[in-house]
């Protein structure tokens, strides 16, 4: 499972810069890019984990 969840998934802050390392930290502003392009905070949890993981690699 991932560290968040779809509903708090909204209400994270991103961070200012982004960190570019090979598995991007999960406060990236990429990454929460990636999910809110994919409306993250309508999938179920198991679709958000894989989704979550997609997004955070590098």
């Amino acid at each position: 499972m991932s560290k968040i969840s779809p509903a708090k998934f909204r209400s994270i802050k991103p961070k200012k810069k982004c960190c570019r390392s090979r598995k991007r930290c999960s406060k990236c502003p990429v990454v929460l890019h990636r999910l809110s392009k994919q409306h993250a905070e309508k999938m179920s949890p198991k679709e958000f984990a894989k989704a979550y993981k997609k997004a955070r690699a590098a």
